[in-house]
């Protein structure tokens, strides 16, 4: 599936773009809190890793482009894209499944897709829990046999 959404820098961002790399697709419930903090400044801290693991890592939330960019500002994100699923609201959430109606946000979550745009990791997380950014670095390492998919819960 392909998405069009925009960057805290008012970029289009299309999935589509990126084929024949990896893409993480890092969900995170919403801005301005600690643990999606953590979880952003993360991408942004592993960038050189993801880059020589053929990777390109986006945050994913339901906010709105100016908080999204006041965000990253406040939080010296600027070679990261963290996308806006702002309207409609949740859609791409929606459509990785990772969409959590009762409180209008993503789950906290990571997934990976292969070079074709495959998924080939999902992990969901305890909402108050920091991914581990190792795990995402070792997966893109290691990747899952052909036709593989881990979905932990």
């Amino acid at each position: 599936m392909d998405f069009l959404l925009k960057d805290q820098n008012g970029t289009d961002i299309r999935l589509s773009d990126f084929k024949g790399k990896k893409v993480l697709l890092s969900f995170h419930p919403l801005a301005w809190t600690s643990v999606c903090s953590d979880q952003m400044s993360s991408l942004e801290e592993n960038r050189e890793n993801f880059a020589a693991l053929n990777t390109i890592a986006l945050g994913l939330s339901v906010d709105s482009l100016p908080c999204k960019k006041a965000w990253a500002d406040s939080l010296g994100i600027s070679g990261t894209s963290l996308l806006c699923d702002f309207w409609p609201h949740g859609d791409v959430a929606s459509q990785y499944g990772v969409f959590r109606d009762k409180h209008g946000t993503s789950e906290r979550a990571n997934i990976i897709l292969d070079e074709n745009g495959r998924e080939m990791f999902r992990k969901i997380y305890p909402i108050k829990e920091l991914p581990d950014i190792n795990e995402i670095i070792e997966r893109l390492k290691n990747p899952p046999a052909l036709d593989s998919t881990d979905k932990d819960s």
